[in-house]
């Protein structure tokens, strides 16, 4: 979340770039907090000011019983009474109006770039640049779910009958295409220097509000209500919040981490092409690499994790584009996103892989992740994440990308060794 000084002190910038997000109600949001904070600061000076004369009382009071003066003593003792309650009063609004700014601030999204582009929708983004030539598909080309029928390496029927729509079986050699990619991925982060983790898929509470999730993307979230906790939707969360409430040693930053993990979203479901077969799922795999970084060269570690998430994409011989996101596009926590998308040639169209974003300190924010500046004093750090990759759509494009006019599928030779054939079918 937002710093309050921020909101004081940049006003006029924090509401240009909600503006860009074309968030609503901005000036009244913000007017809200700032009433808000004053009233807090107000109720604390009263509670200590009240506190601190009640402690002097205090000593007084046992001065006047030492020397004998109980009517004295008792007469204090009624004004200590009264600042009592006064204190008690002052920390019980002041703990409703701290809770109130905390919700308020919560509403508030991050402040974009001055790079991010303005616009309402995935239409205004930016397109940065497209790499890789689209393949020709020979006449008897088939979309991936066609394809993924006829080869029986993916089981949209038995993942519902046993789960629900949007929660597939892998078998045969889609399931190891599966794990030959996790291991691809992981191999190419631990290459590059990230080191890898294995968190728990499930979270409490306090790790979905500190990287963004909760409350805004609650009802995208499965929820376990009866030990009150969430299904991840990413990595990022989980090991994210490993960091949570820690000062780290500037000598130990950039902190560069890898973790595979499947990934659980509630999303809406709709029809058409567009939804078909791994171009939406409930549950999917997934990569993802988590960095933080001093603020002052977070957007250079953010190019850097964009390199090596491009890098993969040439490895696996996917034509593919990055897209800067506009204001109305980009998520609720993030600073600044680029997306790729790699070409679907069967379907005629981009499909988005990996998102990779600067935070800044919207989330160290709520992580209370900091580190001691050359003053010795504390600082928000830059969180940064993306995705190394997410699975269902790779797998999309590398089946209709690859498809041969004999029916096979020809696989990227990166991925031979992975998965100890060539081609599928």
């Amino acid at each position: 979340m937002l710093q309050v000084s921020v909101l004081k002190e940049q006003t006029d910038r924090v509401l240009a770039g909600l503006t860009k997000r074309n968030f609503p109600n901005a000036e009244a949001e913000l007017q809200r907090v700032l009433e808000l904070d004053q009233r807090r600061r107000q109720l604390q000076t009263e509670h200590d000011a009240a506190q601190a004369e009640a402690n002097k009382l205090a000593q007084q009071i046992g001065a006047l019983m030492k020397g004998g003066d109980k009517a004295g003593a008792e007469e204090l003792k009624s004004r200590t009474a009264a600042l009592k309650q006064q204190t008690k009063s002052a920390a019980e609004e002041l703990t409703g109006v701290e809770k109130e700014l905390q919700d308020a601030l919560y509403r508030i999204p991050n402040v974009p770039h001055a790079s991010v582009p303005a616009g309402r929708s995935a239409d205004d983004n930016e397109v940065v640049r497209e790499v890789g030539n689209k393949p020709e598909l020979p006449g008897t080309a088939l979309p991936h779910w066609d394809l993924i029928k006829k080869l029986d390496i993916i089981d949209f029927e038995l993942g519902n009958k046993i789960t629900g729509a949007g929660f597939p079986v892998y078998k045969g050699q889609g399931a190891r295409l599966q794990r030959a990619l996790i291991n691809f991925f992981l191999d190419e982060a631990m290459a590059a220097g990230y080191t890898e983790m294995q968190p728990p898929i499930l979270i409490n509470e306090a790790s979905g509000y500190g990287t963004g999730q909760l409350p805004d993307k609650e009802g995208q979230m499965y929820h376990a209500t009866a030990d009150d906790l969430y299904l991840i939707p990413t990595a990022e969360v989980p090991i994210t919040n490993l960091y949570r409430d820690e000062i780290i040693a500037a000598e130990r930053l950039p902190i560069r981490n890898a973790g595979y993990t499947p990934c659980f979203r509630r999303e809406a479901g709709s029809w058409g092409a567009h939804v078909r077969g791994l171009n939406r799922l409930h549950q999917f795999d997934k990569v993802e690499i988590v960095e933080i970084d001093l603020p002052e060269r977070s957007y250079q570690t953010l190019e850097r994790m964009l390199g090596h998430i491009e890098q993969l994409l040439q490895k696996l011989e996917l034509p593919y584009r990055v897209l800067r996101l506009c204001g109305g596009d980009m998520g609720f926590t993030s600073a600044l996103t680029y997306d790729l998308e790699v070409w679907s040639a069967a379907q005629q169209r981009w499909l988005e892989v990996s998102s990779c974003s600067n935070f800044e300190t919207y989330q160290a924010n709520r992580l209370k992740l900091r580190y001691r500046d050359e003053n010795n004093k504390t600082q928000l750090l830059h969180t940064l994440n993306g995705s190394a990759l997410a699975l269902p759509r790779i797998v999309a494009a590398l089946l209709e990308n690859n498809q041969q006019a004999d029916g096979t599928i020809r696989l990227p030779e990166v991925l031979h060794r992975y998965c100890g054939f060539g081609q599928l079918g």
